[in-house]
């Protein structure tokens, strides 16, 4: 019987729907309304400066470039994660390994749509694609390499792998994924500034290591 799939469209779902509205409020050109308890800004008497502004709380901050980078390397990540899940269907006769496929696929395609959504909001193109890593795991400061994504040689051997041994590689490679998914959203919790991207980043921490420990234990388990 395979795990039960974590709960996790609630945020996903919210994000697609409030995206939209940022990004025509973005682009109208119009600014929202001042809420009731905004600071007033009082002009300096005749021939003074004005004083600067009050700065916001950093709960309240708009995004920063940790945010962006986040969401840009997050998405072309997880769509390596899609394309590894999709793999499984005629590959494993294992459905406890198409189960986890199943929970990458619900779990992460709407989290694409998500972030894509609110770059978009933001007037940036998500990125197209994704790139390749390479087999070692790196400090990965540019792109994604460095976090765990498989390289092109390893989703050849995917590719051509059959049963036990795409089992094997399919966990061994998509555990790696995970834990790379798991320091990139740790360093946006340190960095980031959004609330949107963090409380994303915070979802994927702890989604991702229960996956990792499940597939772990399929990988104890005997043959």
């Amino acid at each position: 019987m395979s795990s039960p799939r974590p709960v996790r469209t609630g945020l996903v779902t919210v994000l697609l729907a409030v995206a939209p509205a940022l990004a025509a409020c973005s682009s109208s050109g119009v600014a929202p309304p001042a809420r009731a308890d905004a600071p007033v800004v009082v002009p300096g008497a005749p021939g003074q400066s004005d004083p600067p502004p009050p700065s916001r709380p950093a709960a309240e901050a708009g995004p920063v470039a940790a945010d962006v980078r986040f969401a840009e390397a997050m998405i072309p990540h997880h769509r390596q994660a899609l394309e590894m899940a999709g793999l499984a269907a005629g590959r494993t006769e294992n459905p406890l390994v198409t189960a986890v496929a199943s929970r990458v696929a619900d779990g992460q395609r709407p989290e694409i749509a998500a972030m894509e959504s609110w770059l978009r909001a933001l007037g940036r193109t998500p990125p197209p694609g994704h790139d390749h890593g390479t087999s070692d795991q790196g400090t990965g400061d540019q792109g994604t390499g460095g976090y765990g994504m498989a390289s092109e040689e390893e989703l050849t051997r995917l590719r051509t792998a059959r049963g036990r041994a795409f089992d094997e590689l399919f966990l061994t490679l998509m555990i790696r994924h995970h834990e790379g998914a798991v320091r990139m959203a740790a360093e946006e919790l340190r960095q980031g500034r959004d609330r949107t991207m963090r409380t994303m980043a915070q979802d994927v921490v702890s989604g991702q290591q229960i996956e990792i420990a499940r597939m772990r234990g399929l990988q104890r388990r005997p043959g």
